[in-house]
């Protein structure tokens, strides 16, 4: 579309692009995410191990932003320890072992609807714990859907006991917990998204591969096939290491924090979706139950409550005698910008 201008017309500065292309990077965002869980659900039957995966999700974005990455070595080596532990631990090994288990003993539905669902859950706990206050406006009852979610997706494997399934489950909320606390670390450190890929992926590829090397964890990378590598190698490295990251910011700025939480809360649905065609999975009823509540509790969870517009100042009184500067004071009808926060 090219843009025409009028001489002496005021320039409206058009928002589409930008918005359209905030709106297709946050599409491909939740198609990785849905591919995450997919392939978390994949790689029990595939011909790599878990490490072989763990190393190309952590291996690949630090080989491919390595010169982006040291021109950050030193704010990336100031950040404080605690936040460093947060995000190392909750998006680092610990993270993907508790997610690929979790798959291999559940179904892609419950790895793409607990992982990303019970996060707002434990972040609520966590800020709550810490004195920031407990949830309001819509967000309690988001939490409330959320819970229930989760609930109806395990309620048909208690009775019967379905012992892997309910260990899978379990692994799976470590899983989000620990997420959780990667989302609450990243709010507390000064890094873009570059450097804080490099504070996740460059100490845990050297975690993995010292587990691989002194055998703790075994590799079976050589002898893999080479589909199951290069289909880890685009999902798990470039995709949810490298990619994801990178265009959830992106969508973020154009977006706002709270239309793209929206739209990142049908990652649920995409991986149901999905898992038909892709793995042959056949979504039960309680997935169909359990999945639409989680996506509504994420989404209401996710809303930030409004704040009452400023009264109007009362008109001024003019004076004849007296001139005085005017105090700008900002209409409750302007739009205020939004500040982007990290999820």
């Amino acid at each position: 579309m090219v843009a025409t201008h009028t001489p002496g017309a005021a320039e409206v500065p058009d928002a589409s692009g930008p918005r359209s292309r905030a709106l297709a990077a946050l599409f491909v965002t939740v198609a990785i995410w849905a591919g995450f869980a997919l392939s978390a659900r994949a790689l029990g039957s595939s011909t790599l191990l878990p490490a072989d995966a763990a190393l190309l999700r952590f291996g690949v974005p630090l080989l491919v932003l390595l010169p982006a990455l040291w021109r950050r070595r030193r704010r990336i080596a100031a950040v404080r320890p605690g936040p460093a532990v947060k995000i190392i631990c909750g998006a680092g090994v610990p993270f993907f072992l508790a997610a690929m288990h979790g798959g291999a003993l559940t179904s892609a539905a419950f790895v793409g609807s607990i992982v990303p669902g019970m996060v707002p859950l434990f972040v609520a706990v966590i800020m709550a714990a810490r004195g920031k206050g407990l949830p309001r406006g819509t967000q309690p009852v988001g939490l409330a859907l959320i819970a229930a979610g989760v609930a109806a997706l395990v309620w048909r494997y208690v009775v019967p006991v379905d012992t892997d399934v309910l260990q899978g489950a379990g692994t799976l909320l470590v899983a989000s917990g620990l997420w959780a606390l990667y989302t609450v670390g990243l709010r507390d450190v000064d890094l873009d998204p570059i450097g804080s890929i490099g504070l996740l992926c460059l100490p845990s590829f050297a975690v993995i591969g010292l587990l691989a090397l002194t055998g703790v964890l075994p590799t079976g990378l050589a002898h893999a096939a080479g589909s199951d590598i290069a289909l880890f190698l685009v999902v798990q490295g470039l995709g949810v290491g490298l990619a994801a990251g990178l265009l959830y910011a992106f969508a973020i700025r154009g977006l706002g924090a709270e239309r793209a939480s929206v739209v990142g809360s049908l990652s649920p649905v995409a991986v149901v979706l999905l898992a038909v065609p892709l793995l042959g999975e056949k979504p039960t009823v309680a997935v169909l139950l359990g999945v639409p509540l989680i996506t509504l509790g994420v989404v209401l969870a996710n809303r930030r409550p409004r704040t009452p517009a400023p009264a109007r100042p009362a008109p001024a009184v003019t004076v004849p005698a007296v001139t005085a500067p005017a105090a700008s004071v900002p209409s409750p009808s302007t739009p205020r910008p939004e500040v982007p926060v990290d999820a």
